[in-house]
């Protein structure tokens, strides 16, 4: 008799053990998840830009990672060559056939492999020759960059806080007041 009885309390509780829900167990193993998150922050600025690149139909918007990883490694405002590209070709829809060359480089003569390609010559001529150079800013860029443009230096910085205000609508209302 007493083996007939933990025979059934042993089958009785492998029966209630076994008939849980998963979802108790999903709510252990998403414990423990949390716990091993790694702690980092969401660098939002290539979303931005590919937003903001896309609202100019840029072939250059699926590339937004590409231009904030070389402005991370030249250690160059990540707004800066994008902005670049908006003056010189409407960010990269007013270039030279198959050349890749969104930057008036050599006066749009200079033919790149690949857009990651200029983008990482241009973001690392920029920190070189100009950067380094003292030429800082891109009022002090416009004239060896683009001479004999008066008007470089303000197209460029007024992309660059275009990019910064994408998606803010009082930042853009502001910028509009400056135009």
């Amino acid at each position: 008799m007493k083996k007939k009885f933990f025979i059934i309390l042993i089958a009785s509780l492998a029966i209630t053990f076994l008939s849980q829900p998963v979802q108790a167990q999903e709510k252990i193993a998403g414990s423990s998840a949390v716990l091993e998150k790694p702690n980092f922050e969401v660098d939002e600025r290539a979303a931005k830009l590919e937003k903001f690149l896309e609202s100019y139909h840029s072939p250059l918007a699926e590339y937004a990672e590409v231009f904030i990883e070389n402005a991370d490694k030249y250690e160059l405002d990540w707004r800066l060559v994008p902005a670049i590209t908006g003056v010189e070709s409407t960010f990269g829809k007013q270039i030279p056939a198959g050349s890749f060359n969104a930057y008036g480089w050599a006066n749009g003569a200079y033919a790149f492999k690949s857009w990651e390609e200029s983008i990482e010559v241009v973001s690392k001529a920029l920190k070189e020759k100009y950067i380094d150079r003292g030429l800082d800013t891109p009022a002090k860029m416009g004239p060896v960059y683009a001479p004999p443009s008066k008007t470089w230096a303000g197209k460029v910085n007024y992309f660059m806080k275009q990019i910064d205000c994408f998606g803010e609508l009082q930042c853009l209302e502001t910028l509009a007041l400056t135009i």
